[in-house]
């Protein structure tokens, strides 16, 4: 009767398992020189993870010599390059035996420039030239309101120029009727008949003008209200009217002339002398 392996036969060694293309038959793995190199540190699998933020379950892939799990051959690669450097080993060995049982040589450098250049583009968007378009719109609005403002100032200037021309001639008639400010007046008529008879005849009225010089007066009506109280200006008029009478104080009596119900009033009042008079219905009568 044949005696069968035992289970800890039928389990393939380490050598067995891990007898791969990347193994010599006189060298160990890959996996085996790492794991290895840890145990001897005395690192666990979970303090080489932590030291080079490789995932646990690729630390111990990469032990048993499973590399498909790293992503690929770069990434393989850099995965041993850590965990060789965490446990004491120097790496290059170890990748130069990882291309040779792969069938795959180190990846060609890349320039640095074009990297640079690929990632100076990726990580700066450009970005809308905010100021430039304000600006831009600034100066078309200008050139709209300026351009808008000439036409119609060159509309306004000719039909301001248009108008002045048409109305030249009306103008010049205009100015040509008018009487010469330099022209002296023409001296005043005596009153006559048409004049008196022009004065309502149930009124008494009374016009007072500073002919010689300016005067103070004051006239009020039969019932004391005031009417005037001031001083006339040399050339300066006043006319008052009331139903009965009207009572005058001149301060400067000398320098006025008197109209009651339109006839003059003659006097013989000196420069400076003060005149109390009262006048009603009728001929001129000193009150």
């Amino acid at each position: 009767m044949s005696i069968g392996n035992s289970p800890e036969d039928a389990r393939p060694s380490d050598d067995d398992r891990l007898d791969r293309p990347d193994r010599r038959a006189d060298e160990p793995s890959i996996g085996h020189v790492l794991r290895q190199a840890r145990i001897k540190a005395g690192l666990t699998v979970d303090a080489v993870s932590a030291s080079t933020r490789v995932r646990v379950p690729i630390v111990q892939a990469i032990e048993l010599d499973d590399f498909s799990r790293c992503g690929g051959d770069v990434y393989a690669r850099g995965h041993i390059r850590a965990l060789a450097r965490a446990v004491g080993l120097d790496p290059a060995p170890l990748i130069a035996r990882y291309d040779a049982g792969h069938g795959g040589h180190p990846p060609a450098p890349t320039p640095a420039a074009p990297l640079f250049e690929a990632e100076r583009i990726r990580s700066e968007p450009r970005r809308p030239n905010w100021t430039a378009a304000m600006v831009a719109a600034i100066v078309a609005v200008v050139g709209f309101v300026g351009f808008t403002a000439f036409n119609g100032g060159g509309d306004g200037e000719g039909n301001g120029t248009r108008s002045m021309a048409e109305g030249a001639a009306p103008a010049t008639s205009k100015a040509a009727e008018k009487p010469k400010p330099n022209k002296p007046a023409d001296p005043k008529p005596d009153p006559s008949d048409s004049a008196i008879a022009g004065v309502p005849r149930d009124k008494v009225t009374v016009k007072v003008t500073a002919a010689d010089g300016r005067s103070w007066i004051s006239a009020k009506d039969h019932n004391g209200r005031t009417l005037f109280d001031g001083v006339l200006e040399q050339g300066q008029a006043k006319t008052f009217q009331d139903k009965q009478k009207i009572d005058l104080i001149l301060g400067d009596a000398g320098a006025i002339e008197l109209y009651v119900n339109g006839k003059q009033v003659d006097n013989e009042f000196e420069p400076g002398q003060v005149e109390r008079l009262t006048y009603t219905k009728g001929d001129p009568e000193v009150g």
